[in-house]
C-alpha cells in the first residue's frame, strides 16, 4: 500500500468511526450532543454580539430590525448550519427531511390543532401599530432560525439518534421532549430567575412533546420547523418581548390569556401522550424499512 492509499485508509477508518459513534445512539450520547450544541450556540451569540456591540440594542433588542438579526437570530441561524454540516458529516441530512420511518396515529393531529390555534389567536391580539414592518420581517425571519435550529436539533438529530439506539418509541418521545426542555434551561445563566426558567422549562417539554407528535403526524421535519418557526414569533408580537410581557407593544391580555391556556393543554396532552405512543415495531412504515433493509 502506497504513502496516499494508507492515508486515504486512515482518513475512511476515522470517518467511520466518526458515523458508528453517533450511529449507535444512547440516551448519553444524545445529551453530550445537546451540551455540546447549546456551548456553541452561547460562543456564537458571545462573538457575534461583541463584533455587533455597536448595533445591538441589549436593553432592547427587539427595538430595530439590525439589532433582532445581530442580537438573537444570526448566532442560532449559524447554529443550524453547522447543525447541518454536522449531519451532513454522518450522512443524516438527506433521512432527516425525508418522510419518517415511523408512522403517526391519526389522534396525534390533535397536537397539530393545538399549536396551531393559539398561532392564530396571537396574530388577532397582536398590536399591529406597536410594530414596523421590517422589525415584522426580522422577528418572522428570526421565528424560522428558531424553527430550523432547535427542530434540527432535536426532532431531527436527537431523534435519529435515540432510534438508531434501538429505544421504543415512547422512549423516543419522551426523551427528545425532555431534551428540548432542558434546552430551555440554560436561560438561567441570562438572568432569569428561577422560578421563570422553571416555568419555561414545564412549558418548554409540553410543547417538545406536541412537536414529537406533530413530527410523527405530518411525517416531515419540514412541517415541524414550520409550526415552531410560526409559534415563537407571533408570541413576541403579540406580548411585545421575548419572554416577557410589554405594555407599550404587547396586544390583548385577555386573547394572550386564552392563547395562554394552551400551554397547559400541551403539558395535559403530553402526558397523557405517553401511554398512547406505541413501540416503534408496530407503527414503522414497512416501505421504508424494506428500503433501508434492502440497501448492501
Amino acid at each position: 500500500m502506497t504513502g496516499f492509499e494508507h492515508t486515504q485508509q486512515a482518513e475512511h477508518d476515522r470517518a467511520s468511526r466518526w458515523v458508528r459513534f453517533w450511529d449507535a445512539g444512547t440516551w448519553w450520547k444524545a445529551l453530550l450532543f445537546l451540551v455540546a450544541y447549546w456551548g456553541v450556540y452561547q460562543l456564537l451569540a458571545l462573538g457575534v454580539t461583541t463584533l455587533a456591540a455597536g448595533l445591538v440594542e441589549r436593553d432592547d433588542i427587539l427595538s430595530t430590525p439590525l439589532s433582532v438579526l445581530l442580537g438573537v437570530a444570526v448566532p442560532i441561524l449559524l447554529a443550524g448550519v453547522l447543525l447541518l454540516l454536522f449531519a451532513q458529516s454522518l450522512g443524516w441530512l438527506r433521512p432527516l427531511f425525508a418522510r419518517q420511518p415511523v408512522r403517526g396515529r391519526a389522534w396525534m393531529w390533535v397536537a397539530v390543532v393545538l399549536v396551531l390555534i393559539p398561532i392564530v389567536v396571537r396574530l388577532v391580539a397582536t398590536r399591529w401599530s406597536a410594530w414596523s414592518v421590517a422589525q415584522v420581517l426580522a422577528i418572522l425571519f428570526l421565528g424560522l432560525c428558531i424553527g430550523l435550529t432547535e427542530e434540527l436539533a432535536t426532532r431531527g438529530i436527537i431523534v435519529r439518534m435515540l432510534r438508531g439506539g434501538g429505544y421504543h418509541e415512547r422512549l423516543v418521545f419522551v426523551l427528545s421532549s425532555l431534551f428540548f426542555a432542558l434546552l430551555h434551561a440554560g436561560n438561567i445563566i441570562s438572568g432569569q430567575d428561577v422560578a421563570t426558567v422553571a416555568l419555561t422549562v414545564v412549558y418548554a417539554f409540553g410543547f417538545g412533546a406536541m412537536m414529537y407528535l406533530a413530527l410523527r403526524a405530518t411525517g416531515r421535519l419540514v412541517w415541524v420547523i414550520l409550526l415552531h418557526a410560526a409559534t415563537d414569533p407571533t408570541t413576541i408580537l403579540a406580548a411585545g418581548g421575548i419572554d416577557t410581557h410589554s405594555p407599550a407593544a404587547g396586544g390583548s391580555t385577555g386573547l394572550l390569556s386564552i392563547a395562554g391556556l394552551f400551554s397547559i393543554a400541551y403539558i395535559a396532552v403530553a402526558l397523557l401522550a405517553v401511554f398512547l405512543v406505541t413501540d416503534r415495531t408496530r407503527d414503522r412504515d414497512p416501505d421504508r424499512e424494506a428500503d433501508r433493509t434492502a440497501r448492501p
